[in-house]
């Protein structure tokens, strides 16, 4: 098995090459350096320390460590997200629900997953 087949990484790849794409056709010239490289970090963030975590998978402290970095990363994206719309940045507001509630259900799987995590780690430690 590789990271690349959990659905939580395969959502913030894809996340993560959309909201790329929106900075760069949808936000004004001088926001693309500002809000825009913020948001660019941030979901790249989330599959960079799901990426990571499963590397250090064998360590469940670790694991889960990443992963809650991705989380905290999701919420950021979303923060971000917010603010370009709410400053009129990003005047797409279809496009702007779109990439929230995709945020949303990513965020809810990220939780689940570290809870899934968390859970084998301590029945694995109470074994």
């Amino acid at each position: 098995m590789s990271y690349k087949n959990l659905d939580i990484w395969k959502e913030a790849r894809s996340l993560s090459i959309d909201i790329h794409q929106m900075t760069l056709q949808e936000l004004p010239k001088f926001e693309m350096f500002e809000e825009g490289a913020q948001i660019r970090k941030s979901v790249k963030s989330i599959r960079s320390n799901i990426v990571e975590g499963y590397g250090r998978r064998r360590h469940k402290a670790d694991y889960i460590k990443f992963l809650d970095y991705a989380f905290a990363s999701n919420l950021e994206t979303i923060d971000h997200l917010e603010t370009l719309f709410e400053t009129g940045s990003l005047k797409n507001e279809t496009l702007f629900e779109a990439l929230s509630g995709r945020l949303e259900i990513l965020g809810k799987k990220l939780n689940r997953f570290i809870l899934a995590v968390e859970e084998r780690h301590n029945t694995d430690f109470n074994s």
